[in-house]
């Protein structure tokens, strides 16, 4: 039987895992540019995924599945919604500091639990809500500015563009794996990821061949950095999977808003930015949000 609490375990391994890969792609981009560093994290992700996928089948002695065809509508926006989500967070990194980027795209649980619960039927409960907006209000008190509010207008709009294309792509991501209708959660999820990464490695190479063959002779020309980054994207896109065929996606995402406490310590002891006393209460307060969250579903 299957441990209520895991999917607490898969979200915050996903989480560290996401801030990793997050940070190497910032470095990148200067190379590499938005759509570049995007890029790696789905071309050298998928081979990885791959792997998973082969030790799922293995560990689970089934068969690879006959999916539906909503799979594919789930799966495939998914996808594409996720890579506008990670352009758009990486352009933002551009214009501010990684934190502050990183704390825009986390209003992306209100989305999520809006959308989980009008396409999925997911479940969103008055102590939920309030654990979303508690978690949601430490991360808009971390990235207030005061010379700027919560940063300029262009940094608003990338951030928030971020948040809302990530929400559809974790409840596109969630749909494909409910339709499976597999038993478990191991293949199903490693399942879906797999056939995601091969359609963006797909789509993001075709379209850098037309527009930018530049770019994928760069890519190659890094392949050792970019490795590492879509090995680490690979292993935190499968925690969040993993998740996702546990519990409503509403959950998985607002407990990985502790990325952002993840997100403060790379800031603070690899960029050396500094950490202000509103950004520690800021922290306090998403901490709470998402300890009201575990809480709930105990």
């Amino acid at each position: 039987m299957t441990p209520a609490w895991l999917w607490i375990v898969f979200t915050i391994f996903a989480a560290a895992g996401q801030t990793g890969r997050n940070a190497m792609q910032r470095e990148l981009t200067a190379n590499l540019g938005a759509v570049g560093a995007t890029h790696i994290r789905f071309l050298f992700g998928f081979p990885f995924a791959i792997l998973f996928l082969a030790a799922a089948l293995v560990t689970t002695h089934q068969a690879l599945p006959n999916p539906p065809s909503i799979f594919w509508l789930w799966d495939i926006g998914g996808a594409i919604s996720q890579i506008l989500g990670t352009a758009l967070l990486l352009l933002a990194m551009e214009e501010r500091s990684f934190v502050v980027a990183v704390a825009y795209t986390k209003t992306e649980p209100v989305f999520v639990a809006i959308m989980g619960f009008l396409f999925l039927a997911d479940p969103l409960t008055a102590p939920m809500g309030a654990a979303i907006l508690i978690a949601v209000a430490g991360v808009a008190l971390i990235s207030f500015h005061k010379r700027e509010g919560l940063g300029n207008a262009r940094v608003a709009m990338l951030g928030l563009g971020s948040g809302f294309m990530f929400a559809i792509s974790a409840i596109g991501y969630r749909g494909a794996i409910l339709s499976l209708g597999l038993p478990g959660y191991l293949l199903p999820a490693t399942f879906t990821l797999t056939v995601g990464l091969v359609t963006q490695a797909v789509l993001l190479s075709a379209w850098l061949a037309l527009r930018s063959p530049q770019t994928l002779r760069e890519i190659a020309r890094l392949w050792r950095p970019s490795l590492f980054a879509g090995f680490m994207g690979a292993a935190a896109s499968e925690m969040w999977f993993l998740a996702f065929a546990l519990t409503s996606a509403a959950n998985v995402r607002t407990l990985g808003l502790i990325d952002v406490v993840f997100a403060q310590g790379v800031s603070r002891f690899v960029f050396k930015h500094h950490t202000a006393p509103r950004e520690y209460a800021g922290i306090a307060i998403l901490l709470a949000g998402a300890i009201l969250l575990v809480l709930v579903h105990r």
